[in-house]
């Protein structure tokens, strides 16, 4: 007989979703669903507003990542009013992304997939998590929580608020660093550098000892798929440059700009979830593709910093192009850290740094997109303005959406390599790791309180025959 599993919800992302197994009569998994449980409106929210709002407004979708929506959404108003930020500002901008990233990226491996790397996959419950963590091992967990730290304020400096940036604006950005901001950020970077090269080997070491000791999570969690991330001169880069695909074979495809980027994809609303699954339109039909640091690993050809490069190296060398391995995407995440940690320091000794911020822009009756490299993947911002500088339109194309499907294969392969080896806790552990592994932020589409609780229920012929349940 058929039975359904369900995970609800699921622990350690930002946001809530719940998890849907369609088994056959054998207890294979025919289908797995990643479902994300409440309504995005923000399209619908922003029309009527003014257009110059945009980068304050849309931040506010969420928490965790309102750094990248604050800095697409000030690119998507250069676009509609067709100018180009100095090059101080551009300089000042990404500077403040360096931080963002270091914040989100940290607080990413250390205090959401921290525990999985620590206790591993069988861990006892309530400890798994990042008290738990502090108390096992200390010496990482207070230098993971000090360098996402040191992010926010750098962040906080530039953005001129750590949760919620309000500096960027059409045509650049709305302040000069003074002398004070200067040494200060000079002061966050250099520590940062040196903490992250203190972390990245403990790190690498945990990450591949729970691989040593669940070769499932390497030997099959390796869907197939393309990628599409974001490269300037064929180097990694998160805050600008040209759209580039991959195949699932590793051949690339023409880089594209975010503004033919209706042309590129597809969007397709789902039955089970409010998030809806994202296709790329390349070699004639419609392809399942991932974003985020492992996309943009693949897709790059090197990166721009020293330390950085040679990890980037070391995982090309050890897992080739592409690498399928959605476990991985750690591994890619830890290299971004890296690097984001070393870019800061170069901007902060960059001799433009300190030059003019903005250029007037007007953005009346015209149309906006742009994109960006949020931490978790693509997101692309896109504005029809009228006349009066009234948002008329909107679309959001969220780093999840593209990754949705991506996710469902993993978790029907982890699934199937799971449920007939594992008890209730390990399985639910492994598929909560699996998700964590694209470590999808929720927030972008869900804007309701809900409970942490986990609740798996098995049925037959509509009937319920077990239910393991984690309050």
């Amino acid at each position: 007989m058929s039975k359904t599993i369900k995970i609800d919800p699921v622990t350690r992302i930002e946001g809530h979703a719940r998890i849907l197994l369609d088994c056959d009569d054998a207890g294979n998994v025919n289908e797995a669903n990643f479902c994300v449980n409440e309504l995005r409106g923000f399209e619908r929210i922003l029309v009527g507003m003014e257009a110059v709002t945009m980068p304050q407004v849309t931040a506010r979708i969420c928490g965790v990542c309102p750094t990248a929506h604050h800095l697409v959404a000030a690119k998507a108003l250069d676009n509609a009013a067709g100018v180009e930020p100095p090059p101080a500002a551009k300089l000042l901008r990404e500077f403040m992304y360096m931080g963002h990233y270091i914040h989100s990226h940290s607080l990413s491996l250390f205090v959401l997939a921290g525990p999985d790397l620590v206790f591993g996959l069988d861990g006892n419950l309530a400890t798994q998590n990042i008290v738990g963590m502090v108390e096992a091992d200390p010496d990482l967990s207070k230098k993971g929580l000090r360098l996402r730290s040191l992010g926010q304020k750098i962040n906080e400096t530039i953005g001129g608020r750590g949760i919620h940036p309000v500096t960027a604006v059409a045509g650049g950005i709305s302040f000069s660093l003074s002398d004070g901001q200067f040494k200060r950020l000079q002061e966050l970077t250099g520590e940062a550098v040196e903490l992250v090269s203190e972390l990245a080997g403990k790190t690498k070491t945990l990450l591949f000892n729970l691989l040593d000791k669940n070769p499932v999570l390497l030997d099959k969690l390796n869907s197939e798929s393309w990628y599409l991330g974001t490269v300037q001169g064929g180097k990694l880069n998160v805050y600008d440059g040209g759209l580039r695909a991959m195949d699932n074979s590793g051949a690339t495809q023409p880089e594209f700009p975010a503004t033919a980027y209706k042309d590129m994809m597809s969007e397709r609303a789902v039955k089970n979830s409010y998030a809806k699954e994202v296709y790329l339109n390349m070699n004639g039909g419609e392809q399942m593709y991932r974003v985020g640091p492992l996309a943009r690993i693949n897709v790059a050809d090197s990166m721009e910093t020293p330390l950085a490069q040679q990890e980037f190296e070391k995982f090309k060398n050890d897992f080739g192009t592409p690498c399928h391995n959605a476990v991985l995407q750690m591994y890619a995440k830890l290299i971004e850290l890296v690097y984001c940690c070393e870019k800061a320091n170069e901007i902060i000794n960059h001799p433009d740094l300190r030059g003019e911020t903005r250029v007037p822009a007007d953005f009346k009756g015209s149309r906006g997109i742009a994109h960006i490299e949020a931490p978790r993947g693509t997101l692309i911002h896109e504005y029809d303005i009228d006349d009066r500088g009234i948002i008329r339109a909107a679309n959001m194309i969220i780093a999840t959406q593209q990754n949705t499907a991506a996710i469902n294969h993993s978790l029907k392969e982890g699934a199937n390599n799971l449920l007939a080896e594992t008890g209730d806790e390990t399985l639910l552990n492994g598929l909560e790791f699996v998700v964590r592994c694209y470590d999808p932020c929720l927030a972008c589409s869900t804007h309701a309180i809900g409970r942490m609780a986990l609740d798996v229920e098995i049925t037959r012929k509509g009937q319920t025959i077990r239910r393991v349940r984690r309050k």
